[in-house]
């Protein structure tokens, strides 16, 4: 038995305690995968399948205490971030992954499912957070924010996501295709890389009506981090956190996990 410190992940975001969403979906995800996960966590949400009622934030220096523990600590190649919500806290982050070499993957959530803002202020608040990033894995609407660019369509938000590539240390773009062309019968994710910005890569699958879809953007960025940690390969990543997120999609429709939109059977 090796006795070298494993390859770890830390997720740093908001608790759902409903377990759909946010802290608890990134480690069940994490745990799904063989991928030892740690949290720091940013918000206390009060929210069930139902939606998202009200948040409080952890003061910006509690959350800077916990990810410095963690770094102190355990072997952490990926951190995973996720609900940030306040200026306070995008600014203490930043200062605790200034030094930070690893990957860090940023899911930049910003709204609720039903509505209820979860960031603070405008986008500029997550800007100098961005900088530090590697990844970032936004949906349609997050796109729009972040590139300060309508999306009407496909190829318009193609054109946003390659705008990104400004911020220097960003080396992959996941745009996740669900709020891309709804009425279609399919789905669409994208991935664009620094490396090289005149391909497009992209994954199809087939859009699957269900009740339990609450977490799909947490899970996919943290199953791209934890397939990244396993791999090291950014397409290879991408392609197989589309395909897990339509799985877990599938086999989690026929359940009920509450009485609203619940969270998918990680599980399973």
């Amino acid at each position: 038995m090796s006795s070298q410190l494993i390859k770890s992940i830390l997720t740093i975001a908001g608790s759902d305690p409903s377990g759909g969403a946010g802290i608890q979906a990134d480690l069940k995800t994490f745990a799904r995968l063989q991928t030892y996960g740690s949290a720091a966590i940013t918000n206390l949400t009060i929210q069930n399948s139902r939606g998202v009622k009200t948040s409080y934030a952890v003061a910006g220096h509690i959350v800077s205490e916990q990810i410095e523990a963690v770094l102190d600590d355990l072997n952490i190649s990926h951190i995973k971030i996720g609900m940030i919500g306040t200026a306070e806290i995008a600014q203490a982050v930043s200062r605790s992954l200034a030094g930070f070499q690893g990957e860090i993957i940023y899911d930049p959530v910003m709204a609720s499912s039903n509505g209820l803002p979860l960031l603070e202020g405008t986008t500029e608040v997550i800007r100098e957070l961005i900088g530090l990033v590697t990844v970032l894995t936004p949906n349609l609407g997050e796109l729009a924010a972040i590139s300060g660019r309508k999306c009407p369509t496909t190829a318009a938000a193609l054109e946003a996501a390659h705008q990104l590539f400004n911020f220097a240390k960003l080396r992959a773009v996941v745009l996740k295709g669900g709020h891309i062309q709804e009425d279609k019968g399919e789905i669409k994710d994208f991935l664009l890389l620094a490396s090289d910005l005149g391909k497009i890569h992209q994954t199809k699958h087939s859009r699957i009506k269900t009740k339990n879809s609450h977490g799909t953007g947490c899970t996919f960025a943290s199953a791209f981090a934890a397939y990244h940690l396993h791999c090291g390969d950014y397409e290879q990543a991408f392609r197989q956190s589309s395909a897990f997120v339509w799985r877990l999609l599938q086999e989690s429709r026929n359940y009920k996990t509450g009485h609203g939109n619940g969270g998918m059977l990680h599980y399973l």
